[in-house]
Protein backbone atom coordinates (compact mmCIF):
# COMPACT_ATOMS: atom_id res chain seq x y z
CA UNK A 1 0.00 0.00 0.00
CA UNK A 2 1.17 3.54 -0.70
CA UNK A 3 2.89 4.93 2.36
CA UNK A 4 1.33 8.39 2.05
CA UNK A 5 -1.15 9.38 4.78
CA UNK A 6 -4.75 9.14 3.61
CA UNK A 7 -5.38 12.84 4.30
CA UNK A 8 -2.42 13.83 2.10
CA UNK A 9 -3.62 11.64 -0.77
CA UNK A 10 -7.17 12.97 -0.49
CA UNK A 11 -6.03 16.60 -0.34
CA UNK A 12 -3.91 16.25 -3.49
CA UNK A 13 -6.70 14.47 -5.33
CA UNK A 14 -9.38 17.00 -4.38
CA UNK A 15 -7.22 19.98 -5.34
CA UNK A 16 -6.67 18.41 -8.75
CA UNK A 17 -10.37 17.62 -9.16
CA UNK A 18 -11.44 21.20 -8.50
CA UNK A 19 -9.21 22.41 -11.33
CA UNK A 20 -9.52 19.63 -13.90
CA UNK A 21 -12.83 17.76 -13.68
CA UNK A 22 -15.10 17.45 -16.70
CA UNK A 23 -18.29 19.51 -16.68
CA UNK A 24 -20.87 16.70 -16.80
CA UNK A 25 -24.58 17.51 -16.33
CA UNK A 26 -25.09 15.20 -13.34
CA UNK A 27 -22.30 17.02 -11.49
CA UNK A 28 -24.39 20.19 -11.38
CA UNK A 29 -26.99 18.78 -9.00
CA UNK A 30 -27.43 17.25 -5.56
CA UNK A 31 -30.89 15.93 -6.46
CA UNK A 32 -30.76 12.21 -5.57
CA UNK A 33 -33.24 11.35 -8.34
CA UNK A 34 -31.04 12.87 -11.04
CA UNK A 35 -27.87 11.39 -9.55
CA UNK A 36 -29.56 7.97 -9.42
CA UNK A 37 -30.58 8.20 -13.08
CA UNK A 38 -27.04 9.14 -14.09
CA UNK A 39 -25.40 6.38 -12.06
CA UNK A 40 -27.69 3.70 -13.50
CA UNK A 41 -27.06 4.98 -17.04
CA UNK A 42 -23.30 5.07 -16.42
CA UNK A 43 -23.19 1.37 -15.54
CA UNK A 44 -21.06 -0.19 -18.32
CA UNK A 45 -21.57 2.90 -20.52
CA UNK A 46 -19.18 5.78 -21.25
CA UNK A 47 -20.09 9.23 -19.96
CA UNK A 48 -19.98 10.78 -23.43
CA UNK A 49 -22.57 8.26 -24.66
CA UNK A 50 -24.83 8.79 -21.65
CA UNK A 51 -25.18 12.61 -21.84
CA UNK A 52 -27.86 12.87 -24.57
CA UNK A 53 -29.87 9.97 -23.13
CA UNK A 54 -29.68 11.48 -19.63
CA UNK A 55 -30.97 14.84 -20.77
CA UNK A 56 -33.79 13.39 -22.88
CA UNK A 57 -34.82 10.93 -20.16
CA UNK A 58 -35.10 13.74 -17.59
CA UNK A 59 -37.05 15.91 -20.02
CA UNK A 60 -39.61 13.11 -20.28
CA UNK A 61 -39.46 11.90 -16.65
CA UNK A 62 -38.32 14.94 -14.57
CA UNK A 63 -39.02 13.38 -11.15
CA UNK A 64 -39.89 10.17 -9.33
CA UNK A 65 -43.63 10.70 -9.71
CA UNK A 66 -43.38 11.06 -13.49
CA UNK A 67 -41.24 7.94 -13.81
CA UNK A 68 -43.50 5.89 -11.53
CA UNK A 69 -46.61 6.98 -13.44
CA UNK A 70 -45.19 6.02 -16.86
CA UNK A 71 -45.87 2.71 -18.55
CA UNK A 72 -43.11 0.16 -18.91
CA UNK A 73 -43.21 0.61 -22.68
CA UNK A 74 -42.72 4.38 -22.34
CA UNK A 75 -39.67 3.87 -20.13
CA UNK A 76 -38.15 1.28 -22.45
CA UNK A 77 -38.84 3.54 -25.42
CA UNK A 78 -36.90 6.39 -23.81
CA UNK A 79 -34.06 3.99 -22.97
CA UNK A 80 -33.97 2.42 -26.43
CA UNK A 81 -30.45 2.45 -27.88
CA UNK A 82 -28.63 2.72 -24.53
CA UNK A 83 -28.45 -1.05 -24.02
CA UNK A 84 -28.55 -3.27 -20.92
CA UNK A 85 -32.30 -2.82 -20.74
CA UNK A 86 -32.73 -4.49 -17.36
CA UNK A 87 -31.43 -1.17 -16.02
CA UNK A 88 -34.52 0.63 -17.34
CA UNK A 89 -36.89 -1.98 -15.97
CA UNK A 90 -35.22 -1.78 -12.56
CA UNK A 91 -35.43 2.03 -12.60
CA UNK A 92 -39.14 1.84 -13.28
CA UNK A 93 -39.70 -0.80 -10.59
CA UNK A 94 -37.68 1.16 -8.04
CA UNK A 95 -39.53 4.40 -8.82
CA UNK A 96 -42.82 2.71 -8.02
CA UNK A 97 -41.45 1.19 -4.82
CA UNK A 98 -40.17 4.57 -3.56
CA UNK A 99 -43.66 6.11 -3.74
CA UNK A 100 -42.37 9.62 -4.44
CA UNK A 101 -39.70 9.78 -1.71
CA UNK A 102 -36.05 8.95 -2.41
CA UNK A 103 -34.39 7.13 0.55
CA UNK A 104 -31.63 8.98 2.38
CA UNK A 105 -29.62 6.15 3.99
CA UNK A 106 -27.13 3.80 2.37
CA UNK A 107 -28.84 0.49 3.08
CA UNK A 108 -32.24 1.66 1.84
CA UNK A 109 -30.62 2.88 -1.38
CA UNK A 110 -28.68 -0.39 -1.66
CA UNK A 111 -31.96 -2.33 -1.41
CA UNK A 112 -33.45 -0.66 -4.50
CA UNK A 113 -33.76 -2.88 -7.61
CA UNK A 114 -30.71 -2.57 -9.84
CA UNK A 115 -28.53 -0.92 -7.18
CA UNK A 116 -25.31 -2.59 -6.03
CA UNK A 117 -22.54 -1.60 -3.62
CA UNK A 118 -20.91 0.83 -6.04
CA UNK A 119 -24.12 2.60 -7.08
CA UNK A 120 -25.36 2.88 -3.49
CA UNK A 121 -22.02 4.39 -2.40
CA UNK A 122 -22.03 6.85 -5.30
CA UNK A 123 -25.61 8.05 -4.74
CA UNK A 124 -25.40 8.22 -0.95
CA UNK A 125 -22.07 10.09 -0.94
CA UNK A 126 -22.80 12.54 -3.77
CA UNK A 127 -26.42 13.32 -2.86
CA UNK A 128 -26.24 13.07 0.94
CA UNK A 129 -22.54 13.24 1.87
CA UNK A 130 -22.55 9.77 3.46
CA UNK A 131 -19.05 8.30 4.00
CA UNK A 132 -19.06 5.30 1.65
CA UNK A 133 -16.22 4.82 -0.84
CA UNK A 134 -17.00 3.76 -4.41
CA UNK A 135 -15.25 0.90 -6.16
CA UNK A 136 -15.71 0.63 -9.92
CA UNK A 137 -13.30 -0.33 -12.68
CA UNK A 138 -11.65 3.09 -12.71
CA UNK A 139 -11.14 3.10 -8.95
CA UNK A 140 -9.77 -0.47 -8.92
CA UNK A 141 -7.20 0.58 -11.52
CA UNK A 142 -6.13 3.57 -9.41
CA UNK A 143 -5.90 1.45 -6.24
CA UNK A 144 -3.93 -1.32 -7.98
CA UNK A 145 -1.37 1.14 -9.35
CA UNK A 146 -1.02 3.35 -6.30
CA UNK A 147 -0.44 0.31 -4.09
CA UNK A 148 1.50 -1.71 -6.70
CA UNK A 149 -0.86 -4.66 -6.11
CA UNK A 150 -0.67 -7.41 -8.81
CA UNK A 151 -3.68 -9.40 -7.53
CA UNK A 152 -6.43 -10.40 -9.98
CA UNK A 153 -9.13 -7.71 -9.84
CA UNK A 154 -11.68 -10.26 -11.00
CA UNK A 155 -11.37 -11.94 -7.60
CA UNK A 156 -13.96 -11.09 -4.95
CA UNK A 157 -11.21 -11.14 -2.30
CA UNK A 158 -9.20 -8.57 -4.24
CA UNK A 159 -12.25 -6.35 -4.69
CA UNK A 160 -13.02 -6.54 -0.96
CA UNK A 161 -9.44 -5.55 -0.12
CA UNK A 162 -9.45 -2.69 -2.63
CA UNK A 163 -12.78 -1.46 -1.27
CA UNK A 164 -11.27 -1.33 2.22
CA UNK A 165 -8.29 0.65 0.90
CA UNK A 166 -10.57 3.13 -0.90
CA UNK A 167 -12.59 3.48 2.31
CA UNK A 168 -9.39 4.22 4.23
CA UNK A 169 -8.41 6.94 1.73
CA UNK A 170 -11.91 8.50 1.68
CA UNK A 171 -12.23 12.08 2.90
CA UNK A 172 -15.27 11.55 5.12
CA UNK A 173 -16.06 15.27 5.23
CA UNK A 174 -16.15 15.52 1.44
CA UNK A 175 -17.12 11.98 0.52
CA UNK A 176 -19.06 12.86 -2.64
CA UNK A 177 -16.31 15.06 -4.05
CA UNK A 178 -13.63 12.47 -3.18
CA UNK A 179 -15.54 9.65 -4.89
CA UNK A 180 -16.07 11.71 -8.02
CA UNK A 181 -12.41 12.77 -7.96
CA UNK A 182 -10.97 9.26 -7.79
CA UNK A 183 -13.35 8.06 -10.53
CA UNK A 184 -12.41 11.06 -12.66
CA UNK A 185 -8.71 10.32 -12.16
CA UNK A 186 -9.23 6.78 -13.45
CA UNK A 187 -11.38 7.94 -16.37
CA UNK A 188 -9.12 10.75 -17.63
CA UNK A 189 -5.56 10.27 -16.29
CA UNK A 190 -4.93 6.77 -14.91
CA UNK A 191 -6.01 5.24 -18.21
CA UNK A 192 -6.00 1.49 -18.90
CA UNK A 193 -3.44 1.34 -21.72
CA UNK A 194 -1.60 4.66 -21.62
CA UNK A 195 -1.62 6.16 -18.13
CA UNK A 196 -0.81 9.88 -18.18
CA UNK A 197 1.60 9.74 -15.24
CA UNK A 198 3.20 13.06 -16.17
CA UNK A 199 0.07 15.00 -15.18
CA UNK A 200 -1.18 12.75 -12.37
CA UNK A 201 -1.57 14.56 -9.03
CA UNK A 202 -0.72 11.31 -7.22
CA UNK A 203 2.33 10.33 -9.29
CA UNK A 204 4.71 10.93 -6.37
CA UNK A 205 2.69 8.48 -4.24
CA UNK A 206 2.34 5.73 -6.87
CA UNK A 207 4.11 2.43 -6.20
CA UNK A 208 3.54 1.17 -9.75
CA UNK A 209 5.14 4.27 -11.25
CA UNK A 210 8.10 3.91 -8.91
CA UNK A 211 8.54 0.30 -10.03
CA UNK A 212 7.79 1.04 -13.70
CA UNK A 213 4.91 -1.45 -13.65
CA UNK A 214 1.98 0.90 -14.28
CA UNK A 215 1.50 -0.59 -17.75
CA UNK A 216 1.10 -4.10 -16.28
CA UNK A 217 -1.46 -3.16 -13.62
CA UNK A 218 -4.16 -3.91 -12.81
CA UNK A 219 -4.09 -7.65 -13.46
CA UNK A 220 -7.21 -9.36 -14.71
CA UNK A 221 -7.46 -12.90 -16.00
CA UNK A 222 -8.56 -13.00 -19.66
CA UNK A 223 -12.25 -13.54 -20.32
CA UNK A 224 -13.51 -16.60 -22.15
CA UNK A 225 -13.40 -16.39 -25.94
CA UNK A 226 -16.46 -14.90 -27.60
CA UNK A 227 -18.91 -17.19 -29.40
CA UNK A 228 -19.54 -16.19 -33.02
CA UNK A 229 -23.14 -16.58 -34.20
CA UNK A 230 -24.81 -15.92 -37.56
CA UNK A 231 -28.37 -14.61 -37.56
CA UNK A 232 -30.86 -13.11 -40.01
CA UNK A 233 -33.69 -10.61 -39.73
CA UNK A 234 -36.21 -9.47 -42.32
CA UNK A 235 -37.64 -6.00 -42.95
CA UNK A 236 -41.07 -6.71 -44.43
CA UNK A 237 -43.28 -3.76 -45.42
CA UNK A 238 -46.74 -3.93 -46.97
CA UNK A 239 -49.46 -1.30 -47.38
CA UNK A 240 -47.78 1.15 -45.00
CA UNK A 241 -47.18 -1.43 -42.28
CA UNK A 242 -44.08 -3.17 -40.90
CA UNK A 243 -43.98 -6.76 -39.70
CA UNK A 244 -42.73 -7.03 -36.08
CA UNK A 245 -43.07 -9.21 -32.98
CA UNK A 246 -42.85 -8.32 -29.29
CA UNK A 247 -40.92 -10.17 -26.58
CA UNK A 248 -42.97 -11.04 -23.50
CA UNK A 249 -42.67 -8.58 -20.63
CA UNK A 250 -41.06 -11.22 -18.39
CA UNK A 251 -38.51 -12.40 -20.96
CA UNK A 252 -35.03 -12.97 -19.51
CA UNK A 253 -33.54 -10.58 -22.08
CA UNK A 254 -35.11 -7.47 -23.67
CA UNK A 255 -38.52 -8.05 -22.11
CA UNK A 256 -41.19 -5.95 -23.82
CA UNK A 257 -39.02 -4.97 -26.79
CA UNK A 258 -40.07 -5.30 -30.42
CA UNK A 259 -38.04 -7.27 -32.96
CA UNK A 260 -37.90 -7.89 -36.70
CA UNK A 261 -38.88 -11.43 -37.75
CA UNK A 262 -36.28 -14.15 -38.16
CA UNK A 263 -36.27 -17.03 -40.68
CA UNK A 264 -37.69 -19.55 -38.20
CA UNK A 265 -40.75 -17.33 -37.77
CA UNK A 266 -41.08 -16.38 -41.43
CA UNK A 267 -39.52 -19.04 -43.73
CA UNK A 268 -40.76 -17.29 -46.88
CA UNK A 269 -38.50 -14.31 -46.03
CA UNK A 270 -35.58 -16.41 -47.33
CA UNK A 271 -36.66 -15.39 -50.82
CA UNK A 272 -36.15 -11.67 -50.07
CA UNK A 273 -32.93 -10.02 -51.25
CA UNK A 274 -30.07 -9.41 -48.80
CA UNK A 275 -29.42 -5.67 -48.38
CA UNK A 276 -26.40 -5.91 -46.08
CA UNK A 277 -24.89 -7.21 -42.85
CA UNK A 278 -23.66 -5.73 -39.56
CA UNK A 279 -21.92 -6.99 -36.40
CA UNK A 280 -23.65 -6.92 -33.02
CA UNK A 281 -22.14 -7.91 -29.66
CA UNK A 282 -24.07 -9.09 -26.59
CA UNK A 283 -21.84 -9.99 -23.62
CA UNK A 284 -19.64 -12.86 -24.90
CA UNK A 285 -21.61 -13.40 -28.11
CA UNK A 286 -20.55 -11.85 -31.40
CA UNK A 287 -23.40 -11.83 -33.92
CA UNK A 288 -23.09 -11.27 -37.65
CA UNK A 289 -26.56 -10.13 -38.67
CA UNK A 290 -27.76 -10.51 -42.26
CA UNK A 291 -30.65 -8.22 -43.24
CA UNK A 292 -33.21 -9.08 -45.90
CA UNK A 293 -35.83 -6.61 -47.06
CA UNK A 294 -38.91 -6.55 -49.28
CA UNK A 295 -42.64 -7.14 -49.44
CA UNK A 296 -44.47 -10.44 -49.12
CA UNK A 297 -47.72 -11.93 -47.86
CA UNK A 298 -47.03 -14.11 -44.79
CA UNK A 299 -49.03 -17.27 -44.30
CA UNK A 300 -52.08 -17.11 -42.04
CA UNK A 301 -50.30 -19.13 -39.33
CA UNK A 302 -48.21 -16.10 -38.24
CA UNK A 303 -50.79 -14.96 -35.64
CA UNK A 304 -50.84 -18.41 -34.01
CA UNK A 305 -47.07 -18.86 -33.67
CA UNK A 306 -45.27 -18.99 -30.33
CA UNK A 307 -43.91 -15.53 -31.13
CA UNK A 308 -46.78 -14.04 -33.18
CA UNK A 309 -45.96 -11.51 -35.86
CA UNK A 310 -47.98 -8.31 -36.09
CA UNK A 311 -48.47 -5.72 -38.79
CA UNK A 312 -47.63 -2.34 -37.18
CA UNK A 313 -48.54 0.90 -38.98
CA UNK A 314 -45.34 2.74 -39.91
CA UNK A 315 -46.55 5.87 -38.06
CA UNK A 316 -46.58 3.90 -34.79
CA UNK A 317 -43.17 2.26 -35.14
CA UNK A 318 -41.17 5.29 -33.83
CA UNK A 319 -43.16 5.09 -30.57
CA UNK A 320 -42.15 1.48 -29.85
CA UNK A 321 -39.13 0.26 -27.87
CA UNK A 322 -37.14 -1.47 -30.61
CA UNK A 323 -34.20 -3.77 -29.90
CA UNK A 324 -30.75 -2.61 -30.92
CA UNK A 325 -30.57 -5.22 -33.70
CA UNK A 326 -33.89 -3.96 -35.12
CA UNK A 327 -32.64 -0.37 -34.92
CA UNK A 328 -29.39 -1.23 -36.69
CA UNK A 329 -31.23 -3.15 -39.41
CA UNK A 330 -33.67 -0.30 -40.07
CA UNK A 331 -30.79 2.17 -40.20
CA UNK A 332 -28.96 -0.10 -42.66
CA UNK A 333 -32.09 -0.11 -44.84
CA UNK A 334 -32.26 3.71 -44.82
CA UNK A 335 -35.33 3.71 -42.59
CA UNK A 336 -33.96 5.91 -39.79
CA UNK A 337 -37.31 7.82 -39.54
CA UNK A 338 -38.82 4.61 -38.17
CA UNK A 339 -36.44 4.51 -35.19
CA UNK A 340 -37.95 5.19 -31.75
CA UNK A 341 -38.39 8.79 -30.71
CA UNK A 342 -35.54 9.92 -28.43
Amino acid sequence: MTGAPAHSLAARLLRWYVMHHRDLPWRRTRDPYRIWISEIMLQQTRAESVIPYYQRFLDRFPNLAALAAASGEEVLGSWSGLGYYSRARNLHKAARLMDGVFPRDYQAIRNLPGVGDYTAAAISSIAFGLPYAVLDGNVMRVVARLTGDPADIGSSRTRARFRAIAQEWLDRQRAGAFNQAIMELGATVCLPRAPRCGICPLAALCEARRAGSQGQLPVKRPAAASAKIAMEVAIVERHGRLLLWQRSADARRLGGFWELPSPDQLPEAAALPVIGTFPHAITRHQYQVTVRSGSLVPRARMARAARPLQWIPLAKVPLLPLSTTARKALRLAGLAPLLPVQ
